[in-house]
């Protein structure tokens, strides 16, 4: 599933080309909205910006109209000149926006709705979300209340996925996250003290960011994906476990991680 970092360098990039633009031509070639009359809903309305929370990207037009998107495991946003060749199939896109020599892509995007600005503050599904990790005016005390508001006994790797809690960590930055400080994802949040979550997403905003401005080759390595391999820190091997409701795996070192 793409993470905040990616989310939020997608809105960065698709806003450098659209902000303030009208777009030239807009396409809906996916059958599910054929019926919604997009372009001709939007057209003539210039793009007012493009901002991310947590996983969500928001495109907000003239006209009080926000296009909403969630890519959960699937989707992809692309930005390609025109005539460059798209790093999926046209069949998967779902949306195109086109600006003079520039094509905005969505491709296989769950989540992709056509709101009126205010059902963006009062939606359920966004309004009980938590902090964005890559908010400027982040609240650590707001974050260490919603935490504490969770099951004592539900490990700290899968806390941080709930999107109730803070919004934008998945499952790379949860496990590179632990791993760099040094915390086993299983430690049940009665075992974390709040100094120790404040730690966790500090550490996960300062990496995140650093990856909105360099990319996700800017992301660590060190247990994602890495299950066998000898730990950077001590040399045992990265295990890798299923874990929480959603049955995530989750990678850390038994070794170096308590």
């Amino acid at each position: 599933m793409p993470e905040g970092d990616t989310i939020h360098r997608a809105a960065v990039r698709i806003s450098s080309v659209l902000a303030s633009q009208v777009p030239e031509e807009i396409l809906t070639p996916h059958p599910r909205h054929a019926a919604d009359r997009w372009p001709e809903r939007l057209a003539g309305r210039a793009v007012r910006s493009v901002d991310a929370y947590g996983k969500h990207l928001f495109l907000r037009f003239e006209g009080d109209i926000t296009l909403h998107s969630h890519l959960r495991m699937t989707g992809a946003w692309g930005i390609y000149r025109e005539g460059e060749r798209w790093r999926r199939a046209a069949r998967r896109a779902w949306l195109v926006l086109r600006w003079q020599s520039w094509e905005v892509v969505e491709f296989d995007g769950p989540v992709l709705e056509l709101m009126r600005e205010s059902r963006t503050r009062f939606d359920r599904r966004l309004a009980t979300l938590g902090q964005d990790v890559l908010g400027e005016s982040f609240d650590m005390e707001r974050f260490i209340r919603r935490l504490r508001a969770d099951d004592p006994n539900r490990p700290i790797g899968d806390a941080l996925l709930d999107q109730r809690t803070v919004a934008g960590i998945g499952n790379v930055w949860k496990a590179e996250t632990c791993f760099a400080a040094g915390i086993d994802p299983w430690r049940p949040l009665a075992r974390v003290s709040d100094e120790e979550a404040v730690m966790l997403v500090s550490i996960a905003r300062a990496g995140m960011s650093r990856s909105v401005r360099e990319g996700i080759s800017a992301r660590p390595r060190a247990v994602y994906r890495q299950a066998g391999e000898p730990c950077s820190r001590c040399g045992s091997p990265i295990a890798q476990r299923h874990q929480g409701d959603e049955n995530r795996l989750t990678f850390w070192c038994p070794g170096c991680q308590i």
